[in-house]
């Protein structure tokens, strides 16, 4: 048997994407945000002196996701430069105590209070490194102790919301004394236990409860936060009785203008290179502009296609959100998922309820139910929302009442989705009052 190998040549025409460098800045620029883009385009127009920017116009009652939309003047919307809470406490040490060894102890102690406003020390560290007495290292403790916010400079939860009580002249009576002898029951919920042993009806111990929920477990936490940057909303959702209709927003536009007097003076009196040098900034200014507008387009053809499958969430004013795939945009609008991906991020729609990023619409079904998660777990809001507090509703009973309104769902989901909710178990969302 014979091996041969022969080699011919033969012709074939195939249809391949070539990733040009333009290209590959169209598919970028369509993934910038509002800021991104007008970043780009200024970085751009620093090269090229045919193009003019004209930076958009920005509101100043811009609200996020959840918010309200109210009106606020453009001043109110400043950052404010907050002071971090090292810093808050150190001034609060400078203006009320003189230049003492205890003044110097407390500043020792500051360093070691972190974001939350929690002492983590080795007191016994502290005392040798300082060559103080448990009674200076005490008195130090104290006086920390009693510096804004209330419950700063505590070493545990507990110590924490007893500092925030004792300060307050409104706590409930045996408030102090049950955070300091019953703390585990209170965090156990053993409030008939707590009846009993203190003597109070449950409505007092209810009353004592609420007021301790009532208090802050992170009193440093409010201090250097970071506050958000504007948000431009590219589109805008216009209702008129049950008709929604979306608009780019214009305010957010990013504007090109291109130097008509530049071009002509130049064209004028220059050259065969300073000619070829205009022809090429002409096509950038050209190529620039077109791919703005035709990213414009596709956000805004992508948002009306998402304001058609969420309409309920729109006329309701965030109704539940019906089940929706990258892949459903996709397919309607003939392009790739990625570019609904790259159109969804970061991109925002302005409502008269408040300013959601598009991407929020995109909600998986539950199995193979036509249900999203979102609308079960408004269902079992309002189930909880309407229980009766005395005898609360069971995971199970949740279930089972979701599967009466035609949602098939486990009692393990039911207990996922609550915990999402930031909403406790039935055992401890029992109430006595």
């Amino acid at each position: 048997m014979k091996f041969q190998q022969g080699y011919s040549q033969a012709q074939q025409q195939t249809q391949k994407l070539a990733m040009t460098q333009k290209l590959q800045q169209a598919i970028q620029m369509l993934q910038f945000n509002t800021e991104e883009l007008r970043d780009y385009v200024e970085t751009v127009s620093l090269e090229n002196p045919l193009i003019e920017v004209v930076a958009p116009k920005i509101r100043s009652d811009l609200t996020m996701m959840g918010n309200r939309s109210e009106k606020t003047d453009f001043i109110g919307q400043i950052p404010d430069q907050h002071e971090s809470l090292f810093e808050y406490l150190i001034n609060q040490i400078h203006l009320n105590y003189r230049d003492t060894f205890l003044r110097k102890l407390m500043l020792v102690l500051v360093e070691y209070v972190d974001v939350n406003g929690y002492l983590k020390v080795d007191e016994e560290e502290i005392k040798q490194e300082m060559g103080a007495t448990d009674i200076q290292l005490l008195d130090a403790l104290t006086l920390l102790q009693q510096l804004d916010p209330p419950g700063v400079g505590a070493r545990n939860l507990q110590e924490c919301l007893m500092l925030q009580t004792e300060r307050d002249n409104h706590a409930p009576d045996l408030a102090y004394l049950l955070l300091e002898e019953a703390f585990d029951q209170i965090a156990n919920h053993r409030f008939e236990q707590i009846g009993k042993e203190y003597k109070l009806t449950m409505v007092q111990v209810q009353e004592i409860i609420d007021y301790i929920r009532s208090l802050n477990p992170f009193p440093g936490a409010g201090f250097g936060e970071s506050v958000p940057d504007f948000i431009i909303p590219d589109l805008t959702l216009i209702r008129k009785e049950e008709q929604l209709s979306v608009l780019s927003n214009k305010r957010g536009q990013l504007k090109l203008n291109f130097n008509e007097s530049y071009f002509t003076r130049l064209e004028q009196q220059a050259d065969a290179e300073t000619k070829e040098y205009l022809k090429e900034k002409l096509q950038q200014y050209e190529w620039l502009k077109r791919t703005i507008g035709q990213r414009k387009d596709t956000i805004l053809e992508v948002g009306k296609l998402i304001v058609k499958y969420q309409e309920p969430f729109f006329l309701e004013k965030k109704g539940a959100l019906k089940p929706l795939m990258l892949k459903d945009i996709a397919k309607e609008l003939e392009v790739h998922e990625s570019t609904i991906s790259r159109s969804v991020n970061g991109k925002y729609i302005e409502t008269d309820f408040g300013v959601f990023e598009l991407r929020s619409f995109f909600v998986n079904k539950i199995s193979d139910e036509d249900t999203s998660a979102d609308e079960v777990k408004q269902l079992i809001q309002g189930f909880i929302d309407d229980e009766n507090k005395n005898k609360p509703l069971s995971d199970q009973k949740i279930a089972d009442m979701l599967k009466t309104n035609g949602q098939k769902v486990s009692r393990r989901t039911v207990a996922k989705y609550r915990e999402a909710l930031g909403i406790a178990s039935s055992s401890k969302r029992k109430r006595f009052d």
